[in-house]
């Protein structure tokens, strides 16, 4: 957003500075948005493509059988093939969704369906604001007549003032100097928002068990995770060790989070040995048993119980204390 015009119609800055206020902008301001939002939709559609959530259907076959007190559909989750209709019907969706919005004869079919879907999954899921954010956005989809009725009824409803648009009123996109190096920053941007939802390739074993290349990639809902994880700290000098008490540090959702999250793992480790440094133990090592369940599997060791946290330290690099994914 720093590189579009968002500023240049219905906003405080519009209304300050005639000079800055525009009716009419390059159409690619509007298109890089809409190729994000495809972006986010297609990514997650690929990654559904594997067989844990086409043919187990899993982690859904975990999480919906946990919804059947929500009224009207609840007790449809206890029979396989509606769960297997939702893994399916989630498949189509992220395919085909940024196709029927792009397409004008197809965009109110599209839209209805991304409002169907989001309100399903906010009822269904805790995710937060995200489905709501997408039904928002999915709205750039719509020309600019669309968007001029909605502010011109805005207008009305909250009384705001009206503003005189220039003569001049298109902004120009003049390929100068700074235009260029607009152009450029931008051509990047893209290139890794379409090329870090693979980086998990450079890494060997399961992606879903060590996570590495698992952020940014539009994975979207497709892992459950449940973990268990005792630390051991041995101070070096006088041999003594001990086991460490999570809930004195962490709150029970930080914990389960950290439980099977290989770098808020690592993280916690170098965080104990700072706090017993400060209590006067200058050589610390910590040590974790730590089991992980992928997918409704059965638990599995997970971070190799020999290898002192305190030695690792957050990088690119493969971390070779996970446990092989032994599948």
């Amino acid at each position: 957003m720093i590189f579009l015009p968002a500023a240049n119609y219905f906003s405080w800055d519009a209304y300050k500075k005639k000079g800055i206020f525009y009716s009419e902008i390059p159409q690619w301001n509007i298109d890089v948005i809409k190729l994000l939002l495809c972006i986010v939709y297609f990514y997650a559609g690929i990654a559904k493509l594997n067989s844990e959530w086409l043919f187990d259907a899993m982690p859904l076959k975990i999480w919906l059988p946990n919804r059947e007190d929500i009224p009207l559909i609840g007790f449809l989750f206890r029979f396989d093939w509606v769960i297997h209709l939702f893994t399916w019907g989630g498949l189509l969706y992220d395919l085909f969704i940024p196709f029927l919005l792009i397409i004008r004869k197809t965009r109110i079919i599209g839209f209805c369906l991304v409002v169907i879907f989001h309100l399903l999954t906010a009822v269904l899921f805790p995710i937060g604001m995200f489905p709501y954010i997408m039904i928002f956005s999915a709205l750039i989809f719509f020309s600019a007549k669309f968007h001029k009725k909605i502010l011109d009824k805005l207008n009305l409803i909250l009384g705001l003032p009206t503003v005189n648009l220039k003569r001049q009123s298109i902004m120009s996109f003049e390929f100068n100097l700074g235009n260029r190096l607009k152009a450029t920053v931008i051509c990047l941007f893209f290139f890794f928002q379409v090329s870090i939802p693979f980086r998990y390739l450079m890494y060997p074993d399961n992606l879903f068990w060590t996570e590495e290349g698992y952020r940014w990639s539009w994975r979207v809902m497709l892992m459950e995770k449940a973990g268990y994880a005792q630390f051991r700290v041995v101070n070096n000098e006088s041999g003594a060790q001990f086991y460490v008490n999570n809930e004195d540090f962490l709150s029970s959702f930080q914990e389960k989070q950290m439980s099977t999250q290989p770098d808020f793992i690592l993280q916690y480790a170098h965080f104990l040995h700072d706090h017993f440094f400060d209590q006067g133990m200058m050589d610390v090592s910590i040590y974790v048993d730590s089991f992980v369940a992928l997918n409704g599997r059965r638990s599995s060791p997970y971070i190799d119980p020999e290898y002192d946290l305190t030695k690792g330290h957050e990088s690119f690099a493969h971390k070779k204390w996970i446990l092989p994914f032994n599948e």
